[in-house]
């Protein structure tokens, strides 16, 4: 398993850096979308922070209530 270095951009970051871009698309607040996904808000602004390790089912109802499938929200740049 590779180590996380500053250069390599933490995936759970990126994941998060993409739902909050998913959800501002949609012009939601992370309240709107915590209660659209049956989310707590605290739980999901630690997902956008990356500070959350998200299970696969908590992924399918983000991607659900954002109308997306789960591997475009999976789909993010490492820059």
């Amino acid at each position: 398993m590779p180590i996380q270095s500053e250069l390599t951009p933490d995936p759970l970051v990126l994941f998060g850096q993409r739902i909050v871009q998913l959800r501002k698309l949609r012009g939601w607040s992370q309240e709107q979308l915590a209660l659209e996904c049956g989310m707590a808000r605290s739980y999901l602004g630690g997902v956008e922070r990356g500070k959350r390790n998200i299970a696969l089912l908590n992924i399918c109802k983000l991607a659900d209530a954002l109308s997306v499938s789960p591997a475009e929200m999976l789909q993010f740049s490492k820059d």
